[in-house]
C-alpha cells in the first residue's frame, strides 16, 4: 500500500485517513491481500540484499585482479 498505516481503527494511506469500519468488504480484502505480499516480499527483499552483496565483493574482486594486468 502506498504510505499505509494502521493506528487503532483508522488506516492512512496516501495522507488520508480512513475509519477501518467504514471500508467496504472488497476494500479490506485488497488491503489483507497487499498485507500478505508485503509479509512474503520481506524475506525476498532480505536475501536480494545477500546477493547483492555478494555480487558487489565478486565484482569489486574481479576489477582488482584485473588491475594486476
Amino acid at each position: 500500500m502506498a504510505d499505509a498505516q494502521a493506528n487503532n481503527s483508522t488506516l492512512k494511506i496516501n495522507d488520508k485517513e480512513y475509519n477501518i469500519n467504514d471500508l467496504s468488504n472488497e476494500a479490506k480484502s485488497y488491503i489483507a491481500q497487499i498485507q500478505l505480499i508485503d509479509s512474503k516480499m520481506m524475506p525476498m527483499k532480505a536475501e536480494l540484499a545477500v546477493f547483492q552483496t555478494a555480487r558487489d565483493t565478486y565484482s569489486n574482486s574481479l576489477n582488482a585482479e584485473l588491475e594486476k594486468l
